[in-house]
């Protein structure tokens, strides 16, 4: 039995090395990739777009804010409002009825773009409240205020607005004409931070200050204060601290003045 199969097995090494199996060949060159989105692109797209709403009372409320704060991507396909003669992207929710006031809305935008300095910007939201008839009580450009946390799930621009009067109903988030032309203070490498995972840890450099634009589109959160956000808002940095005069003069201002550093 061992002998007959020994033929057999020669026969076939033969016949692989005579009728070797061809592989279809790869491409030397791969297609060129589409180029990246600019901010350009993303100014016209918004600026061509039809709106559908030109008041708040076309606008839906179906949705209630999310009582944790949710993602919403605005964008191409997004439902567009022309608002003072600008067009903006945007989102409308009614507010909950049984919060006792007053009551936080935390908003974070996250960057468009791989990383800092390289073509990113921010949707810069500006939140509407309204009273139950659609009309406007308080209309605010929130300032983003960039927070670094261990992932860049938690890192981005933060900010808030606080609902007091009893009158709010709903509230709109889209960016006014002069948020969509201002920008943000941020204070990190732009070679070190990437948006391109929303697990890992974000890899971050303090020493560098960039303004980073802000632009139509783009990611933001938004819901409901919670405890995480309220310690990443009170924690974020608005812009660039103050020159100081040094620690030791501070510390002199707090000693008294018949005190002097040799008799201490």
């Amino acid at each position: 039995m061992r002998f007959r199969l020994l033929p057999t097995f020669a026969v076939f090494l033969l016949l692989a090395a005579c009728h070797s199996v061809k592989l279809p060949s790869l491409p030397s060159i791969l297609p060129d990739s589409p180029p990246p989105r600019t901010l350009a692109d993303a100014r016209k797209a918004l600026d061509d777009a039809t709106p559908c709403c030109t008041s708040f009372a076309d606008f839906s409320y179906q949705n209630q804010l999310p009582w944790t704060p949710q993602q919403f991507v605005l964008g191409t396909g997004s439902q567009v409002a022309a608002i003072n003669g600008v067009h903006s992207y945007f989102i409308a929710f009614k507010l909950p009825a049984d919060a006792k006031l007053p009551y936080k809305i935390a908003l974070k935008s996250e960057l468009t773009g791989r990383s800092v300095g390289s073509g990113s910007y921010l949707f810069a939201p500006t939140v509407v409240q309204l009273n139950d008839a659609f009309q406007p009580i308080d209309t605010q450009d929130v300032k983003l205020c960039e927070y670094m946390g261990w992932s860049n799930s938690d890192s981005g621009a933060f900010g808030s607005v606080t609902v007091t009067d009893k009158r709010a109903s709903y509230v709109v988030v889209y960016s006014s004409g002069k948020q969509q032309t201002d920008d943000t203070y941020w204070e990190q490498s732009a070679s070190t931070f990437s948006t391109a995972s929303s697990t890992t840890p974000a890899t971050t450099t303090t020493g560098g200050s960039y303004k980073i634009k802000h632009g139509p589109d783009g990611t933001v959160w938004v819901g409901m204060m919670d405890k995480s956000y309220s310690q990443a808002v009170n924690k974020a940095v608005c812009g660039k601290a103050p020159a100081g005069d040094g620690v030791l003069h501070t510390l002199g201002k707090d000693i008294p003045t018949h005190l002097s550093w040799s008799s201490l």
